[in-house]
């Protein structure tokens, strides 16, 4: 009921077209004393265009009927009355007019509904983003149905017109026969006798000037119901074009954009539901024009006048093919992408679906898709219609797929589940590149025909593009250009260009999606954790967010150049922070637990402010995927004075052995989480409960505890009061002592064996060329106060 409220307010233009939505076919009192009732009817469930729907419209009929009845008799008074009489009679009027075409009913008010709601929210100047008044759907969705509606109405009415020119061209026809008929008999009265044959003549004759004016005026009135035709069916294509615009430059386009975001940690593309139901619709009236311009053309055909109206013809059937072929190329898509970083012999599947495939009985004769992987330059190649002589870049197995169509959702599609890729072929890369840096997408092709093989399409879709690695130790890499191409790639480019420097706040913007992503938290980077990012980033001691907005980010310091004084890059570290979040430290980041982002020097700053005892948690500034406890205590070489201690960093591999929360209870000194949480609040949840019972064989199982050696009563000439200090960890385990590693990925077996044990050249040319980054940066000492 609140959009007829709102409808009552509208003024002027606004108004008069609401008001011209009623009439005879609907009254608008029907309208305002059952708007609750038809505002919460379920008229967007039915399909006008699906037949055996037809029995919910008719139950929906049948309730209106009934409660304007029901709403006739509780009329009381003098004025309820004649209302009575009225409701009464628009009961007996809809059930009459709609009874045999219920259908129309639907049809009627979901028109009168969406244009109600269309001049509301124009008055109003309101975009409806959460959704609408009718079906939860935005105002631009309004706004497509609506364009669909004005279609429905112009094809109908091309419809009546060329069901009128059949009719008046098949009387033409009858009289033209007629006229040759005459014709016959004038030659034939020859025989007859002189009196008779004169009088037969003149009749005759009369009759023929009469029949061949009436023929010469009918085939002008022919030409103008041709053109008049011709020429709304112009007008309809325009507005299917436009159509297919909207829909599948910009709507579908848009889904391909979030579903190329949420490779990255973005939300979910959504459903195609609703872009295929626009889809199918567009496909219909393309299709049902399509057949109404060769009607026309076989009336033509059928009885030839001269005029414009072939050249017309002409036109709008290529007009007609070009658009049809532009729905199904452009809706021939990929609904689940395979997997970015695609290592070899791994199985992966995907899935491609056209959008039309049902309306069009696409799957009466189901089509096969192949898949084939292809480099940069290939793509390229194929998007210019060059020649690629069907090369490929590599071997995939189980690539070919049969269409299957699902009739309970009306989705035709191929689900490649068992695809895997056997061997890949590189091309040869540009400078400084990396085998992480080289693109590849996959290719998906299918052919089939529609309408019994009148028209026949070849269609072709490309993945997004997948960086191809051959063992774990790549992924880091592989990320990288994964995120950097799906965050900051235009629609449209040229396969896969990506801008080689960004603004700051656009990269930070890709760094928070991905972090809450894989972090699966709420909680992302707040301002304070991006200024350390920054300052990590261009080796800034600015604190002042302000300073960083102008600034930019090339692909070489995101993930070639190492940090200052490192062995790995900026991305390399961060991607380290969030494995180690993600395997071992979700549920501490969520509960707030883990500042994380800090510098040391800015820990020191906060803990010295503090009570003894007062802890927080950082990440290693020198240790990929590490993250260490800093505390504050007194000094044991000084009296009176007080020192930050900064315990050696905590890997996966460390809390893979015994958890955070597990080696924080063990350390009696750490008292409280930064500021003044007691530790127990925050991690008792999440310790290991205690075993001291004996297991079935009588033994009693060991417990790991974590220790921190600390000798207070010798100097120590390294610390100074104020200076934080590196205390090392150590446990009942001997492989949590801290290596002296400086390794970028972790360890293999053999690093020079792809995945089949086989010699793998540009992965090992790739393994020298950071071997030697590395000889080119000599480590420090590996446990100095400017580490963590």
């Amino acid at each position: 009921m609140a959009l007829w409220i709102q409808a009552q307010q509208l003024q002027g233009d606004a108004l008069h077209q609401m008001q011209a939505l009623y009439g005879q076919h609907f009254p608008i009192e029907v309208r305002h004393y059952l708007a609750q009732w038809i505002e919460s009817q379920p008229w967007d469930a039915i399909d006008v265009e699906k037949q055996q729907e037809e029995f919910k419209a008719k139950r929906l009929l049948d309730s209106l009927v009934q409660e304007l009845q029901r709403k006739a008799e509780h009329q009381m008074g003098e004025d309820g009355f004649l209302l009575k009489i009225k409701l009464g009679h628009y009961a007996s009027q809809l059930k009459s007019t709609y009874d045999p075409c219920p259908m129309e009913l639907v049809r009627c008010i979901k028109h009168i509904l969406y244009t109600e709601q269309r001049l509301v929210q124009e008055a109003s100047n309101v975009s409806t983003s959460g959704g609408g008044l009718m079906d939860g759907t935005p105002q631009k969705y309004q706004q497509i149905n609506q364009v669909f509606e004005e279609l429905r109405v112009m094809t109908q009415d091309t419809e009546n017109d060329l069901r009128k020119l059949q009719h008046s061209q098949e009387y033409f026809i009858i009289q033209y026969q007629e006229s040759l008929r005459i014709q016959a008999q004038l030659s034939s009265v020859t025989s007859l006798p002189p009196a008779e044959r004169v009088q037969r003549e003149t009749s005759l004759q009369s009759r023929k000037a009469t029949l061949e004016a009436w023929l010469t005026r009918e085939a002008n009135t022919l030409q103008e119901y041709r053109q008049d035709l011709a020429e709304k069916q112009q007008r309809t294509m325009a507005l299917l074009r436009k159509q297919q615009t909207v829909i599948v430059d910009d709507e579908l386009i848009q889904w391909k954009r979030r579903q190329q975001l949420a490779g990255n940690g973005g939300p979910s593309e959504g459903s195609l539901d609703i872009l295929q139901s626009w889809c199918e619709k567009l496909a219909d009236m393309i299709w049902q024009n399509r057949q109404q311009i060769r009607r026309v053309e076989h009336l033509t055909q059928q009885l030839p006048i001269p005029g414009p109206t072939e050249e017309l013809l002409k036109d709008l059937n290529a007009t007609v093919t070009d658009i049809i072929s532009a729905l199904v190329t452009s809706t021939f898509i990929i609904e689940k992408q395979p997997p970015q970083v695609l290592k070899t012999q791994t199985k992966f599947a995907t899935t491609v679906r056209l959008l039309v495939g049902g309306k069009l009985n696409v799957h009466m004769n189901p089509p096969q898709v192949k898949a084939t992987i292809i480099n940069e330059q290939q793509a390229k190649a194929l998007l210019k219609n060059e020649s690629t002589r069907n090369d490929s870049s590599g071997e995939i197995l189980n690539n070919s797929c049969v269409m299957e169509y699902h009739q309970a959702t009306g989705t035709l599609g191929a689900h490649f589940r068992n695809m895997s890729l056997k061997r890949i072929k590189r091309s040869d890369r540009r400078g400084a590149e990396s085998v992480t840096e080289e693109k590849f997408t996959v290719l998906f092709e299918s052919q089939f025909s529609v309408g019994g093989n009148e028209l026949v399409f070849h269609v072709k879709t490309l993945s997004l593009p997948v960086v191809v690695i051959v063992h774990g130790s790549q992924d880091n890499n592989a990320t990288a250009t994964v995120l950097w191409d799906n965050a900051f790639s235009e629609p449209g480019r040229v396969p896969f260009a990506v801008p080689d420097k960004v603004s700051w706040p656009q990269l930070c913007e890709a760094l928070n999606m991905k972090y809450k992503a894989e972090v699966q938290s709420e909680r992302g980077l707040s301002e304070d954790n991006l200024v350390f990012l920054a300052q990590k980033a261009f080796s800034s001691s600015s604190s002042n967010p302000e300073e960083y907005r102008g600034m930019t980010m090339t692909w070489s310091q995101f993930n070639r150049e190492s940090l200052p004084g490192r062995n790995f890059t900026f991305w390399q570290w961060f991607d380290g922070v969030i494995e180690l979040m993600k395997k071992h430290l979700k549920a501490h980041w969520n509960d707030g637990a883990i500042l994380g982002f800090l510098n040391k020097q800015q820990a020191q700053d906060m803990l010295l402010s503090k009570p003894n005892g007062t802890f927080l948690l950082r990440f290693s500034d020198s240790e990929i995927g590490g993250i260490t406890i800093a505390w504050v205590a007194e000094n044991p070489n000084k009296a009176g004075e007080r020192m930050v201690w900064n315990l050696m960093p905590f890997t996966t591999k460390d809390f893979s052995i015994r958890s955070l929360a597990d080696r924080i209870s063990d350390l009696n000194h750490l008292l409280f989480l930064y500021p003044d949480r007691p530790k127990d609040e925050i991690f008792s949840r999440y310790c290991t409960p205690p075993n001291s019972k004996a297991v079935g064989d009588g033994y009693v199982k060991p417990e790991i505890k974590q220790v921190v050696k600390v000798d207070f009563t010798s100097p120590n000439p390294e610390q100074s009061p104020g200076n934080p200090a590196f205390i090392d960890h150590h446990t009942a385990s001997p492989t949590v002592s801290q290596q002296n590693s400086f390794g970028i990925y972790p360890p293999i077996s053999d690093p020079m064996l792809d995945a089949d044990g086989e010699f793998d050249l540009d992965e090992t040319m790739d393994m020298a060329r950071q071997v030697e980054e590395f000889l080119r940066h000599p480590s420090e000492p590996q446990w100095t106060g400017q580490q963590s």
